[in-house]
């Protein structure tokens, strides 16, 4: 993510939402991502169909705030949930 400034991140982003998706998540269009302000809800969104497909926790803001603290380990938490699932 950092050689490509973000880049892969978005595209990371949005493959993993279409994967939960595909399981019954409602996670909105990644295009909501790239507009300020939206991608909070975005991103809202995409946490809480992980916590409620991948984890099945149900613990929405729990995984959001670790995202906002921790953000650059949570998409290796969250592949590695989806490779379990998988």
């Amino acid at each position: 993510m950092f050689i490509t400034f973000g880049l892969y991140g978005i595209y990371w982003m949005v493959s993993t939402k279409n994967e939960m998706n595909s399981l019954g998540a409602t996670i909105p269009t990644g295009w909501l991502l790239i507009i300020p302000i939206v991608n909070i809800y975005w991103i809202y969104k995409y946490y809480e169909g992980f916590a409620t497909v991948v984890k099945k926790d149900n613990n929405t803001i729990l995984w959001f705030v670790l995202h906002i603290l921790v953000g650059i380990v949570m998409p290796a938490i969250v592949q590695l949930e989806l490779n379990k699932v998988a």
